[in-house]
């Protein structure tokens, strides 16, 4: 089982823009599609992004599309989240996780996470 772990969160204004990573322990990252999923206080776990093993496919929610870039490092185990544009309704907590990418379900344990508030 891959462990995660999560980081780059922050307070930002917004317009603003932040990167997040998530790296992952173990020697069989690339054998792992990977996403990006979010909380926001009071409300459903939702999906962001996905990338596939070898980063040749990316998949992103309407709601960030055009906005957000995911990307992995398979050679230093990371996957990334670079949040662009960034709008006070993506504030929430941030996870990344192992998922099956064709329908983007989560297929590891969630990290604790990293904190993203974005203020008006």
């Amino acid at each position: 089982q891959v462990q995660l772990v999560e980081s780059g969160g922050g307070l930002v204004q917004a317009g603003g823009s932040l990167r997040l990573s998530c790296a992952a322990s173990g020697r069989t990252f690339s054998t792992y599609a990977m996403g990006w999923f979010r909380q926001a206080p009071g409300k459903e776990r939702e999906f962001v992004a996905a990338i596939s093993r070898s980063g040749g496919l990316t998949y992103d929610s309407e709601s960030v599309k055009g906005r957000f870039t995911i990307s992995r490092d398979n050679a230093k185990n990371t996957v990334y989240l670079q949040m662009n544009s960034l709008k006070p309704e993506d504030t929430g907590v941030y996870y990344c996780s192992a998922i099956i990418f064709g329908n983007r379900t989560p297929s590891s344990s969630w990290g604790q996470g990293t904190q993203v508030t974005v203020s008006s």
